[in-house]
C-alpha cells in the first residue's frame, strides 16, 4: 500500500472520531454553564403585574348637571370591580364653571368611581382656585354628576384677605343656578395680611 491509500486509510478513521470528540464536547459545555443573566423586570414590579393589571394615564371628563365641565386623571390607575372605586396615583382634576372661574385639585392618589359619580382625594391634597385661594388638606371627597366636595378633615390655605385654617371645608352650589361657593367651618381662624388688597 503507498503512501496516499495509507493517509486516505488513516483520515477515514480519525475525521470521524474528531467530529465526535468536538460534539461531545459542546454537550458537555452546554451542560456545565449555568445562565447568568437576570430578568427585564424586578421581583417586586413582577408580583404587582401578577396580582392586577394596571392603566397608565387614566382620563375621565364630564360635564356636570349644572354645566360645569370636569376632567380627572390620574398616572396610574388600577381597575375596579364592577361598581367598584378604582385605586389611582397622581390624581388631579380641572373644573371648568358654568358661571366662571376654574378649580384645579391635586393629590398623592385616591379613588376614582365613574358610576358612581365620586372621586376621593387623599394624600398632600392641594386645591387652588382662579379667585386666588389655595388650600391644602389630606382628603377631600367630591361629587361628579353634580360638583360638591368636602374635607372630613382640617384645611389651611391662603386667600386675597391672608392666611387662614378650618376644620372643614365645603365646596358647591346652594341650588342648580347658584355659583359654586368654598364654605369653612368648625373653628375658622383667619390672619389678615393688609398687604393683600379686598377684591370685589
Amino acid at each position: 500500500m503507498d503512501r496516499h491509500s495509507r493517509l486516505v486509510a488513516y483520515f477515514k478513521v480519525i475525521l470521524p472520531l474528531a467530529a465526535l470528540f468536538l460534539l461531545s464536547t459542546l454537550f458537555l459545555l452546554s451542560r456545565s454553564i449555568a445562565p447568568t443573566g437576570t430578568t427585564p423586570f424586578a421581583e417586586k414590579d413582577i408580583e404587582a403585574r401578577v396580582r392586577g393589571q394596571q392603566i397608565t394615564g387614566a382620563f375621565f371628563s364630564g360635564i356636570t348637571n349644572g354645566g360645569d365641565e370636569i376632567t380627572v386623571s390620574a398616572s396610574t390607575a388600577h381597575p375596579a370591580s364592577a361598581g367598584g372605586s378604582a385605586d389611582a396615583e397622581e390624581l388631579q382634576a380641572h373644573l371648568t364653571l358654568a358661571k366662571g372661574g376654574e378649580i384645579r385639585l391635586k393629590s398623592d392618589a385616591g379613588t376614582l368611581n365613574p358610576a358612581g359619580d365620586r372621586a376621593s382625594f387623599t394624600g398632600n391634597v392641594r386645591i387652588t382656585t382662579s379667585t386666588g385661594y389655595t388650600v391644602t388638606t389630606q382628603q377631600l371627597d367630591t361629587g361628579l354628576d353634580t360638583f360638591s366636595a368636602e374635607t372630613p378633615g382640617q384645611v389651611e390655605g391662603t386667600g386675597p384677605f391672608g392666611n387662614f385654617t378650618a376644620g372643614q371645608m365645603q365646596i358647591g352650589a346652594k341650588n342648580k343656578d347658584a355659583p359654586v361657593h368654598m364654605l369653612f367651618t368648625k373653628g375658622v381662624k383667619l390672619v389678615y395680611d393688609p398687604r393683600n388688597p379686598e377684591k370685589d
